[in-house]
C-alpha cells in the first residue's frame, strides 16, 4: 500500500512543503522559464518564488479538501494538478502583470498550459517527497513501551512474571499487589515511582501507585475518591492525584 501523503495540520509536513516550494521557485527564478530569463535578475527572483509559494499554498489546500478521497496516489495528483490550476491561473496573471507588464488576452491558453505543467510538476514532487518520507517512517524500529523490568527484579521469583496491579507504601517498606498476591518490598515508594516511571499508571495518593490496566472503576464520595482494581482491591484516591485519572476520564 502506497503510504499517504502527512494531513494538512503535520507540521513537519508544513516545513516540508515550505522548503520544497521555497526551493523550486528559488530554480525556476535561476532557470527563467518561457521567456523570464531576459527579463531583470531582482525582478525574476521574486516573481518565481512568488508564484509558486501561493500557487502551492493553492495546490496544498485543493489537495487536502478534495484530494484525499482518492485512494490511487497519482489520480490524487492528476485531480490536485487540474483543480488547482484556474486559481493558480489567476495568481499568475496577476503576478506577470506586475512582474513583466500586461500580457495579451491571446495569451490565456498558453498561461494555463505553462501554469498546469508546473503545478503538475511541483504536486507530483511534493507527493514522491512525502511517500519517501512516510515510508521511512513506517520502516522506523517501534518505539519500544516503558518497561516495569527493573521494579520487578525487587520481587520474588514466584510474582516476577505476575500481573502488576498496584504499590501501596508501609512506613520504609512497599506492599506490591499482584495477581499473584502480594509482597512486602524493602524499598522507598519514591524509588517505585522511578521505577514504574513511564509506565502506564497513576499515582492515587500519597502511598498509592496503580496501574492503568488493573483500573476498574473510580468514584468520588463527600470529598473522597475510591479506586477500585483487580482482585477486589480498592485504594484511596486523594485530591491532589484526581486530576490526572479525571483527565483520563474516569471521573
Amino acid at each position: 500500500m502506497t503510504p499517504p501523503i502527512p494531513a494538512f495540520g503535520d507540521r513537519k509536513a508544513l516545513a516540508r512543503d515550505a522548503v520544497l516550494l521555497t526551493a523550486m521557485g528559488l530554480f525556476l527564478g535561476a532557470l527563467g522559464p518561457f521567456g523570464t530569463i531576459t527579463s531583470n535578475p531582482f525582478v525574476r527572483f521574486l516573481y518565481w518564488p512568488g508564484v509558486i509559494v501561493g500557487g502551492g499554498v493553492i495546490g496544498i489546500a485543493v489537495d487536502e479538501l478534495g484530494g484525499r478521497r482518492f485512494a490511487n496516489p497519482w489520480l490524487r495528483w492528476a485531480f490536485s494538478s487540474v483543480v488547482m490550476t484556474p486559481g493558480v491561473c489567476v495568481l499568475v496573471w496577476f503576478a506577470s502583470g506586475w512582474a513583466f507588464g500586461p500580457s495579451p488576452l491571446k495569451s490565456v491558453l498558453s498561461l494555463v498550459w505553462q501554469v498546469f505543467i508546473i503545478s503538475a510538476a511541483v504536486m507530483a514532487v511534493r507527493q514522491l517527497i512525502a511517500q519517501r518520507a512516510s515510508a521511512s517512517a513506517a520502516s522506523a524500529p517501534p518505539v519500544e513501551p516503558a518497561s516495569d523490568a527493573q521494579f520487578r527484579q525487587r520481587l520474588s521469583a514466584r510474582r516476577r512474571e505476575a500481573r502488576l496491579i498496584a504499590v501501596e507504601a508501609e512506613d520504609h517498606y512497599l506492599r506490591v499487589h499482584t495477581d499473584a498476591g502480594s509482597e512486602l518490598v524493602s524499598a522507598r515508594f519514591a524509588d517505585a515511582l522511578s521505577d514504574l516511571a513511564g509506565v502506564a499508571g497513576f499515582q492515587v495518593h500519597r502511598s498509592w501507585w496503580a496501574a492503568a490496566g488493573a483500573i476498574e472503576g473510580v468514584r468520588w464520595r463527600r470529598g473522597r475518591g475510591e479506586l477500585q482494581l483487580a482482585g477486589g482491591l480498592v485504594a484511596p484516591v486523594s485530591r491532589t492525584y484526581a486530576a490526572r485519572l479525571k483527565a483520563a476520564g474516569w471521573f
